[in-house]
């Protein structure tokens, strides 16, 4: 275990506890669906950072713990309706409710989840953290929409950038600084955390966009370059795009989107392990932490401050 879940690690089952509870008195099914999705892993980051900031800022720990629990069904509700939009059968090298399901089954379970984890966000008694949540789950859901209409086959650094944070830091973001509301605290501490949370969350996606490129699929629990394989290109491929704008194998992805065959596949994926590609995004993941660190640092020595630091530098470091 990483030494910053030390600090939260007897919460952390608290915030599965009350998302499980969502489920008390409605169809078994959805218990089921929701036992499964939360039995299928996951770090815990989103909430972990939440917990951090609430214990940091001594907020309401009760309170604390339904938030994060709210977030988390929100991360967990768009991963349910990612997987109809993607046809996917596995996550984590699990099944994922989509390849056991009809497709309107599994998008009623998100939308469940959705409405479940709005309760969760409005028993925080915060109007301003419900505002947040709100907003949130609008640019997350615009996100997608342009991630279908527009992205595909997009080689945009701008359009990368919008996606993943539409897409991860926004979440990361609202669990950094949303336990400000609940502490009835300082708010001028609230940017420094939305800078944290925001910096930290582009880290997060940049290192999955890489180890979708760098890690097998027997750890990925899904094909190696799953987002190429639609279409999306993640900041590895941008970077070598930009440096073999004339790559004829990257070309035919990027004008059949998933037409392409899987020698095809292969073949870019392996010219971008070997360029420079993968390190360049590494780098610039690092930039973002880095970044979120500098925002940490202008806030008062917290014995929490430090964990925060610990769980921005895991981001970058870790292996699946």
């Amino acid at each position: 275990m990483v030494k910053f879940f030390d600090y939260v690690q007897e919460d952390i089952p608290l915030v599965e506890e009350r998302m499980r509870e969502q489920s008390n008195g409605h169809h078994p099914d959805l218990a089921m669906a929701l036992n499964h999705l939360l039995s299928a892993g996951g770090k815990r980051i989103r909430p972990a950072t939440c917990l951090l900031v609430g214990r940091m800022l001594n907020a309401d720990l009760d309170r604390t713990i339904t938030l994060a629990a709210a977030i988390e069904l929100l991360h967990t509700a768009t991963l349910v309706h990612d997987d109809v939009i993607d046809g996917a059968l596995l996550r984590r090298g699990n099944p994922t409710l989509n390849a056991q399901w009809s497709p309107g089954a599994t998008i009623l379970t998100g939308d469940f989840l959705f409405a479940r984890a709005a309760k969760l966000a409005a028993e925080t008694e915060s109007i301003e953290l419900m505002k947040v949540f709100s907003k949130t789950l609008a640019v997350i859901v615009n996100g997608e929409l342009t991630q279908l209409f527009t992205s595909k086959g997009l080689v945009n650094r701008d359009d990368y950038f919008n996606r993943i944070y539409a897409k991860t830091a926004s979440l990361f973001e609202i669990s950094a600084y949303t336990p400000v509301y609940l502490a009835g605290g300082d708010e001028s501490l609230l940017e420094n955390l939305r800078t944290y949370g925001y910096e930290v969350g582009m880290a997060f996606q940049i290192m999955d966009d890489i180890l979708d490129f760098t890690s097998a699929q027997s750890k990925l629990g899904k094909p190696v370059a799953s987002d190429l394989r639609q279409g999306l290109v993640t900041l590895p491929a941008i970077n070598y795009v930009e440096n073999n704008p004339d790559d004829p194998d990257m070309q035919r992805i990027l004008e059949n989107n998933r037409g392409v065959d899987e020698v095809t596949i292969q073949r870019v994926v392996a010219a971008i392990r070997e360029s420079g590609a993968i390190q360049a995004a590494l780098e610039e993941a690092r930039e973002f932490v880095n970044r979120g660190l500098a925002a940490l640092e202008l806030m008062p020595d917290y014995p929490q401050k430090a964990a925060l630091e610990e769980l921005a530098l895991f981001v970058v470091n870790r292996q699946l």
